[in-house]
């Protein structure tokens, strides 16, 4: 290599970035000891700008596009360096490029759980995860707030910051909705809430020259303890008639046991299942005999035993947008004569796959129809 390929080496003709790594925010040209020369070419690409900076500050900024480097098209600069008459010497500047594009391979989760005020459960515990993009939208805060002087700017540096920053007004958010939507419509309102945070932790980073253009709440979950107890809840209200069920429970038991090759304690099983089924099928067919009458008249008959008191429904109803009750079905007619239960009252209880109008549950007909007409006009 001779002398003026070694000094030739030392200028830089032209100043590019290809990012191939998919996860870098900003990357600080390789420059070392080499001096940029004037008149190299500086190739900005879509979804990235070109920082300019000169002993720790701020100079110029370049767009997408391609330039040819020249003390007209890089004032600042040529303010700082000094260039007031036109200066064609190499010059030493560093070189940020920041990349402006959406990096959206980005998750959030609570560690701990989120206490809300639910209308109907009162306090429970929530956990949350999702996933959101991130985007740079000045170059400069971003440089002077985060990236400081480091060459190579990742996602990961920022991701944790991120991250708490989200959790912080996810608990906002999600106590905000629960006062104003059972926390079982919160899944039909997951998209609303994920915009209306986008906006405000945009807001929130805009002095760091970010913004979250888009935020996906992916799932909001309840303990397992109290998931298990809905879908007990749930369980309930699909069987309806207990004893019907235990019935058909002891016809599947039965059928298995039947099955069963083994023999042994299975058959026994079966059999005795089977007598038991037998006898309870017939004491429910049999018609009602009379009791019979004593033979002595000394002999005094069993004291009567009442039965069960019978227990009466509970009701739900919305009256102007919010959840009132339980009200017992005799309580109802008082709703009604005040104006409150109208036959195009939604209502629910348990057994109820979800809120109806009241002219359509049979069971309400009754309450419905003895409310009084209104009055007739003076």
């Amino acid at each position: 290599m001779g002398l003026l390929d070694g000094l030739r080496g030392e200028f830089i003709d032209i100043i590019e970035w290809l990012d191939e790594s998919r996860d870098t925010i900003v990357w600080r040209f390789p420059r070392h000891d080499n001096e940029i020369k004037i008149g190299a070419k500086l190739i900005v690409r879509e979804s990235q700008v070109a920082v300019f900076v000169n002993e720790g500050q701020l100079a110029d900024l370049f767009l997408p596009g391609t330039y040819t480097l020249q003390t007209q098209n890089i004032p600042i600069l040529s303010t700082l360096k000094g260039w007031k008459y036109g200066f064609d010497s190499p010059f030493k500047a560093e070189v940020y490029f920041v990349s402006t594009r959406q990096f959206t391979d980005l998750k959030w989760g609570t560690q701990n759980p989120i206490i809300v005020q639910d209308p109907q459960f009162g306090m429970v515990r929530l956990r949350a995860f999702g996933a959101f993009s991130l985007q740079v939208v000045d170059a400069g805060r971003l440089l002077g707030q985060l990236v400081g002087t480091d060459p190579q700017f990742r996602t990961d540096e920022v991701k944790e910051y991120l991250r708490q920053t989200i959790v912080g007004h996810l608990g906002v958010a999600l106590s905000q909705a629960s006062r104003e939507t059972p926390i079982f419509d919160l899944a039909a309102n997951q998209v609303k809430i994920g915009e209306q945070l986008a906006q405000v932790l945009t807001a929130d980073l805009a002095g760091l020259g970010i913004a979250i253009p888009k935020f996906v709440i992916e799932n909001v979950s309840l303990p397992p303890e109290v998931e298990r107890a809905i879908d007990k809840r749930s369980q309930m209200g699909i069987v309806g008639d207990m004893g019907s069920y235990t019935k058909f429970q002891a016809a599947n038991a039965l059928e298995t046991a039947a099955q069963n090759p083994s023999g042994g304690a299975g058959e026994g099983l079966g059999m005795g299942m089977g007598f038991a089924l037998g006898q309870q099928m017939a004491q429910s067919m049999a018609p009602q005999q009379a009791p019979a009458q004593p033979q002595q008249a000394a002999a005094q008959p069993p004291a009567a035993v009442p039965p069960p008191l019978p227990t009466e429904r509970m009701w739900y109803i919305a009256v102007n947008g919010q959840q009132e009750g339980p009200y017992a079905t005799s309580a109802l007619a008082a709703q009604v004569t005040s104006g409150r239960l109208t036959p195009a009252t939604l209502v629910w209880t348990a057994g109820m796959a979800d809120w109806t109008p009241a002219h359509q549950v049979p069971e309400l007909a009754p309450i419905l129809s003895s409310a009084p007409p209104p009055l007739p006009p003076r």
